[in-house]
């Protein structure tokens, strides 16, 4: 017998198209009669029917595979080591887990200097590095950005942080009044992916791709926005009308060791343009190839942690289980830090209630949704929440409201 009835994948210009499970079925058994010269039962009861379906499985089996290793070459779809091979032909490693960044509310003597690395405590005993230096204001406070020394997504409620764990002469207290954003276990396939798209750029200079692409590389950063306004004239910008300043670059950032963030978008930025926001630091480019080496203050915004809330109407019903209310919680925690495979929440982007849908629904066990609203205060309504280019979402499991209908 020569050639096969079984029909095969088809290449065509819009991708692969696969033959239906029956069609191979069909082709088995065709080929069947014709090597034992016909009249061979077609009931799928019959030895030689359950043989037929044997066979057809294993094809389809092996069509699925092949349809999955052309899919993992399409960067959209690259997922594990495919994604790595296809990162590393931009010069691109997976990044390494990092801890969770917490607002803290430094109080104590006005004029008292925390240096960077100073660190506190939360409940649980874990560890947090301040990212930069901070000086107590004239009101006996200041906000620090901290990030926790051991990685991984580590909650940190409101209140949590509160414990100074080594001593500094005019800082009394800290406290966290948003919760934390949780650190990442290893850089997802999603969160990997957009960073591939802006790295790009990250060969170019003078343009906010190529420093948005060095910044959202500098270890331990969580997040980045960069924008620019090239008129001469101070621009609002964002739902919170951040005054970005006239010939200049805006970057935000959440995360990330300060003199790494400055270098990375000094070496980027155009020459001459100015920055905006209040965390600064001293960059000394040792490049320029002379003494003494020329020193620039390189400015960039620390943005606001701002707590989001959820509020979700089930219809309820006996088939729901006890802790429908946590599980809930976990499936909004879960898509709102992009840990089950989409995008999660970034600074300066629109929150939708309708990306949590599909986390809820997966629950099963007689989930009915009516409703999920989403805001910045308790008993939200509205199905978007628009954030500022100066405010970095916070979610904790207490925020999560769920009502039974």
């Amino acid at each position: 017998m020569s050639g096969t009835a079984v029909p095969a994948i088809q290449f065509t210009p819009t991708g692969l198209v696969l033959p239906t499970d029956a069609a191979i079925l069909s082709g088995v058994q065709t080929d069947q009669q014709a090597a034992f010269g016909g009249n061979m039962s077609l009931s799928l009861s019959s030895p030689q029917g359950q043989l037929a379906q044997a066979l057809s499985a294993i094809v389809s089996d092996k069509n699925a595979q092949i349809a999955e290793m052309v899919n993992q070459v399409d960067p959209a779809n690259a997922s594990g080591v495919m994604q790595d091979a296809i990162g590393a032909i931009y010069f691109m490693q997976r990044i390494a887990a990092s801890g969770t960044l917490v607002a803290g509310t430094c109080n104590g003597l006005a004029g008292t200097v925390i240096p960077v690395g100073a660190i506190a405590q939360d409940t649980a005993g874990n560890q947090y590095a301040l990212l930069s230096a901070v000086t107590i204001a004239s009101g006996g406070s200041v906000v620090g950005q901290f990030q926790c020394l051991a990685t991984g997504p580590i909650a940190c409620p409101i209140g949590a942080l509160n414990v100074i764990y080594k001593a500094i002469i005019g800082w009394e207290s800290v406290t966290n009044l948003t919760a934390g954003v949780p650190g990442v276990n290893e850089e997802s396939r999603a969160d990997f992916e957009f960073r591939r798209q802006n790295s790009v750029a990250v060969n170019a200079l003078n343009s906010i791709q190529s420093v948005l692409a060095a910044v959202l590389a500098v270890p331990n950063v969580i997040d980045a926005y960069v924008t620019d306004n090239s008129t001469n004239a101070t621009v609002n910008t964002g739902p919170t009308n951040y005054p970005v300043a006239g010939n200049s670059i805006y970057v935000a950032v959440a995360g990330g060791a300060a003199s790494a963030v400055a270098q990375a978008i000094w070496q980027k930025k155009s020459l001459g343009c100015a920055y905006n926001g209040s965390t600064t630091y001293s960059y000394t480019d040792t490049s320029a190839g002379i003494t003494p080496y020329p020193t620039y203050t390189v400015k960039w915004v620390t943005p606001t942690s701002v707590p989001v809330y959820f509020a979700v109407d089930l219809v309820n019903n006996a088939n729901l289980p006890s802790n429908i209310t946590t599980l809930v919680q976990n499936a909004i925690l879960a898509s709102f830090n992009g840990q089950d495979g989409g995008s999660r929440a970034r600074i300066g982007s629109t929150l939708y209630a309708g990306r949590y849908f599909a986390g809820i629904s997966a629950i099963g066990n007689g989930v009915e949704l009516l409703s999920i609203g989403i805001g910045t205060a308790p008993s939200p309504s509205a199905t978007s929440l628009p954030l500022g280019i100066d405010q970095l979402p916070t979610l904790s499991a207490s925020n999560i409201a769920v009502t039974l209908t």
